[in-house]
């Protein structure tokens, strides 16, 4: 098929398969309403032929780029976030002609550019936005722009628009609620800044559960998720070096790392975990699990989301879909014996 550098075309896997090349289009795209079995085979005969769509002639002709942008903002709070949310959103669009692309951004950065430079250079079809803000200025503009995305969280707009999201008023009410039937008597939890929509979810259910149950509770004001390992560290220090047996004994973590931290830091003073005090953590990976077995946890599938995520927006540029798609994830309990949750 390369001889005299030929290249491949669906005309080409037209003809090799007995298929319309009108077929061969809809099944490159990935469009359900062609059998599985004949996308399998269009994709088979396509990768041994070493097909590669002419993105540039695409363009020129749809004026579409056949790419998703990701614009990911790390987050250090659950291990292995990114690769998770890279993993879920690339398996679906598997046997499509999208493909990914991927912005990392920083705090130091202006989260604004990428987004902007998106939009006004038609670099992508569609943005996946990650870590959103009760009002959301890359949401904002998107929105005013009229531009296909969809975001993992929610905000605070009027304006309805695409997410994925995890209940995590659900788990901090469940985590609290489990952390009192351990017999805990004061429990703490170390929230996100205001900024992000998620500190309102967050603690409208951890303090519902304190006051179902009467229980004495302590949120930090001078640490939040973003602060660092470091910092979480020297809080545990100074919190528990001369604390009394009616301090804190239960602790609501919103992820793998400052479960860690808290665990270090009260285990350099001699705290036992089920002992001293317990632990509910929120996990995206099964690492803690390998570390810490037996610690009660709840799991939100970010490699899930993510694929949930460029589901609805394949279904959104294939007008399939006409309307705004909010999709909630549950919390799923893991927990080391069967007290009531």
């Amino acid at each position: 098929m390369t001889k005299g550098n030929i290249r491949p075309t669906q005309k080409t896997i037209a003809e090799l398969t007995g298929l319309a090349v009108t077929t061969v289009s809809r099944a490159l795209q990935g469009d359900p309403k062609i059998a599985e079995s004949t996308r399998k085979e269009v994709a088979r005969v396509a990768s041994e032929i070493g097909y590669v769509p002419d993105r540039a002639a695409q363009r020129l002709r749809t004026g579409k780029t056949r790419v998703i942008s990701l614009i990911l903002n790390p987050w250090d709070e659950m291990l292995d976030f990114g690769n998770s949310m890279i993993t879920g959103l690339s398996q679906s669009l598997r046997g499509t002609d999208y493909h990914l692309t991927i912005t990392p951004t920083f705090p130091e950065d202006d989260d604004m550019e990428p987004i902007r430079r998106t939009v006004q250079n038609n670099l992508a079809d569609a943005i996946v936005l990650t870590r959103t803000r009760n009002f959301d200025e890359r949401i904002r503009y998107l929105l005013e722009k009229d531009f296909p995305f969809i975001s993992h969280g929610r905000t605070d707009f009027s304006q309805a628009h695409n997410f994925v999201d995890f209940d995590n008023e659900a788990f901090a009410y469940r985590a609290a609620i489990r952390l009192a039937n351990k017999g805990c008597k004061k429990i703490a939890i170390i929230l996100p800044r205001d900024t992000f929509t998620l500190h309102q979810h967050l603690r409208y259910g951890f303090m519902k559960a304190v006051s179902e149950r009467g229980l004495d509770y302590f949120i930090p004001e001078t640490l939040s998720l973003e602060s660092s390992l470091h910092e979480m560290r020297d809080w545990v220090e100074s919190r528990f070096g001369t604390s009394g047996p009616d301090d804190i004994d239960g602790f609501v973590c919103l992820g793998e790392a400052s479960y860690l931290a808290l665990h270090s830091g009260l285990r350099e003073l001699g705290r036992q975990r089920g002992r001293d005090y317990h632990a509910v953590v929120k996990t995206n990976s099964v690492i803690l699990e390998q570390i810490h077995p037996g610690l009660d946890r709840f799991n939100e599938d970010i490699r899930g989301a993510g694929e949930t995520m460029g589901k609805a927006m394949l279904s959104l540029l294939r007008g399939e879909e006409s309307g705004v798609q909010q999709i909630i994830q549950t919390p799923q309990a893991v927990f080391d014996e069967t007290t009531t949750s």
